[in-house]
Formats: C-alpha cells, structure tokens, sequence
C-alpha cells in the first residue's frame, strides 16, 4: 500500500540535498519575484539557510502550543501538524506567508485530519492575542494550506 502512495509519490526524498535544493528554489523564486516588482537585490531578503533558522524556531513554538493545547492533544495531531508545517515550507518562503499563521492553520487542519474535534472556538480559545482575528486567519488559509500540500492529507506514519 504504501509503495503506491502519494505520500511516497510526493513526500519522500533520496536526501537531504534535494530537500535544501526545494528550499533553495523556493526562496529564489520569491526573491526574484519580488526583488523586481520592488526595485531591490537579493542582499535586501533573507537567505534560505535564513529561512531555514527562522523556521526551525517556529517549530519550536508549533510544540509549545501544542503541549500547552487544552483539551490535551493527541501525539498523532502533534505529528501530522509538523509534517504539514514542514512540507508546507519546502514549497512557500516564511518572506511570503508568515510561520506564525501557518503554524495554527497546520495544527487546526491536523485536528481536524487526525479526528480530534474541536470546534474553531474552542481552538482559538488557545491562542493568545486577538482570537476573532485568529479565527479569520485560520480559515482564510486553509484552503491554501491544502492546495499548497496537494490535498496529501493523510500521513502514513509509525509510532510519532
């Protein structure tokens, strides 16, 4: 089954190379996109291996949250909201979409994947700050953020 998968098909790499060429191409893109638009050089966005740091510390606070999360949620949710975090960010630059509203959309688009139900009040009842406007941006971006993963929702993992 899972040699006709797509999560082999799309998601699984011969090396970390590949992974950093990904990432690499997709910081070029943005940079070159923008950097015409707006009159500006490379010198003016952040490196990949910038991108890279930035994102590995919101990893840091994707389980945080999610470890302070109430009700406690399941380590299956806490899995698949990394994967979708990750994959997501092989393909986007954190130049373009910030990790902070990606990172919630990851987790509530998990909860809802991995069959933890929690309505999107309880959900922003976790999140500090302004919780009508993390309701609106989670829901405008999970359409992207499954268009972005190819609609590969399910994740065939071991134990997480």
């Amino acid at each position: 089954m899972f040699s006709s998968s797509t999560q082999r098909k799309n998601w699984m790499f011969n090396s970390e190379q590949d992974l950093a060429n990904l990432r690499n191409e997709s910081n070029r893109n943005f940079v070159n996109d923008h950097g015409h638009k707006e009159g500006k050089g490379p010198s003016d966005f952040l490196t990949s291996a910038d991108e890279r740091i930035l994102c590995k510390k919101y990893e840091l606070y994707l389980r945080e949250f999610c470890r302070k999360f109430q009700p406690s949620m399941p380590r299956s949710v806490i899995g698949t909201s990394f994967i979708y975090f990750k994959r997501f960010y092989l393909h986007n630059s954190v130049m373009e979409y910030h990790p902070k509203e990606i990172l919630v959309t990851c987790v509530y688009l998990a909860c809802k994947v991995e069959e933890f139900n929690v309505s999107i009040t309880q959900f922003v009842a976790n999140v500090n700050g302004n919780r009508e406007k993390a309701m609106d941006i989670i829901l405008n971006n999970e359409l992207l953020l499954i268009q972005q993963l190819s609609e590969n929702l399910t994740d065939r993992k071991s134990v997480v």
